[in-house]
């Protein structure tokens, strides 16, 4: 499902056409510096980059005839080595692969596919980050109750919850692009590391005309550590998506209907309830974010391998990788969609807000009552008297529960304000007055 609704960018990167075409780049990038080395004949290399375009432009049937080829084969490497020289059709061929081993090709061209989707995901949450700024300035200064534990706390704005979104998707951001780095990375040091085969200035070359470094030591291949870091990435920014999957979801329950996702034309929520609206986009996203901690966890269990070598890491990565890209590359694009079509009730928050009947005022009454010169204890007393006391008015049944009219009733606390002082206090504005220093702090305004 995934890979159907996925962009088809990510998914090219990913094909077999677009493997092969980058082992073919690795191929003749060493023969090149092969060339310059004086191993290689010019004449030989010459008729091996007319094979090679043959291969290049029809991708699809090289890899159609190194598939085939693998079937006797049993080894995908050389499948694709014996297709390409069948198209070089002359002895130049013998110089195809020289002096390399097979994860020199797959473990260089990993990194490339690595970048390669580490573009697409960078490209992705650049998407992303307007959009959430453009919903914290549309909402700087709509009230909403902040919760703790799930239950009220104090008054916070639904822009300052949007700037947190995009501050934490900032965060996002670097992470991938310092894993970018990370997996820029390429080998051609040979079946075990040495380079006994080919100087380390083709290795170099190679990796310098691919947009790589090489890898300063390997073995047969590179140390999965780097790749399980470029994994857990991915899925530190699934556990970020999940994160506010969660809250909005919150946000749409009946008791709450504070934010709702888009509810499109023709769209059906039940077939048994016709009335249902469900958060089910933001749902997906919180069941994807766990496969993608899920492989991230088989990308750890990589890193463990026998000696210089072996190959159960190989077929994890076949699923896990291309898998992970293609995935939050979607969940990227779902969340931009959300976020854009969002749907915010204002009128809702402010109702909610009520629902404390005003005790989100707490705080500030103790900390004015401290100021008084009270002790702590003391002015907790006090006010802790007061919001229980509202409490009880309200589930008596009665309509006229209020926190600051119960405050002005109690001597012990009206006594210490002048007429008029609580009622600043107790305001939104009074919790609201450092909004647009934060935002400018964030780069938001």
């Amino acid at each position: 499902m995934i890979l159907r609704y996925s962009r088809p960018e990510m998914r090219a990167i990913w094909t077999d056409e677009n493997k092969l075409k980058i082992w073919l780049q690795i191929e003749l990038l060493a023969s090149e510096a092969l060339v310059k080395a004086g191993t290689v004949p010019r004449a030989d290399f010459t008729k091996m980059k007319r094979g090679a375009e043959k291969c290049f432009a029809d991708t699809k049937a090289l890899a159609e005839r190194a598939r085939e080829l693998e079937k006797t084969l049993n080894h995908d490497v050389i499948g694709f080595t014996t297709a390409v020289a069948e198209q070089i059709n002359d002895r130049a061929s013998r110089w195809l692969h020289f002096g390399l081993t097979s994860s020199d090709i797959v473990d260089t061209c990993f990194g490339v596919q690595l970048v390669q989707s580490a573009d697409l995901l960078i490209a992705d949450v650049k998407k992303l980050l307007p959009v959430v700024a453009r919903r914290a300035q549309e909402h700087k200064f709509t009230p909403c109750i902040g919760r703790s534990h799930g239950i009220h706390g104090e008054p916070t704005t639904f822009g300052l919850k949007m700037a947190l979104m995009h501050d934490e998707f900032a965060r996002a951001l670097e992470r991938l692009q310092r894993a970018r780095k990370v997996v820029a990375i390429g080998k051609l040091s040979g079946a075990v590391g040495t380079s006994a085969h080919l100087s380390p200035r083709v290795e170099n070359f190679v990796c310098q005309q691919l947009g790589l470094r090489p890898a300063p030591i390997a073995t047969q291949v590179v140390q999965r550590d780097i790749h399980a870091e470029f994994m857990n990435t991915l899925a530190l920014i699934g556990a970020s998506i999940e994160r506010w999957a969660v809250e909005f979801r919150h946000l749409q329950r009946t008791e709450v209907l504070e934010a709702e996702e888009a509810f499109t034309v023709g769209q059906k929520g039940s077939s048994a309830m016709p009335h249902k609206r469900n958060p089910i986009t933001w749902e997906r996203l919180t069941g994807l974010a766990r496969v993608l901690r899920g492989n991230a966890v088989a990308a750890l269990e990589n890193v463990a391998l026998w000696h210089e070598r072996d190959i159960s890491h190989s077929s994890v990565e076949r699923i896990v990788f291309p898998d992970s890209c293609t995935l939050l590359d979607y969940m990227f694009g779902l969340l931009t969609r959300l976020m854009d079509g969002l749907v915010v009730y204002p009128a809702n928050m402010r109702k909610n807000l009520g629902l404390s009947l005003g005790m989100w005022n707490s705080q500030t009454v103790l900390l004015a009552l401290i100021k008084k010169g009270l002790t702590r204890e003391d002015a907790y007393a006090l006010v802790q008297r007061g919001a229980m006391k509202t409490w009880d008015v309200k589930h008596a049944g009665r309509d006229d529960a209020d926190f600051l009219e119960v405050l002005k009733a109690d001597p012990a606390v009206a006594k210490h304000f002048k007429p008029g002082e609580l009622e600043e206090l107790c305001s939104l504005e009074f919790h609201f007055k450092e909004v647009n220093n934060r935002f400018k702090k964030l780069g938001l305004n």
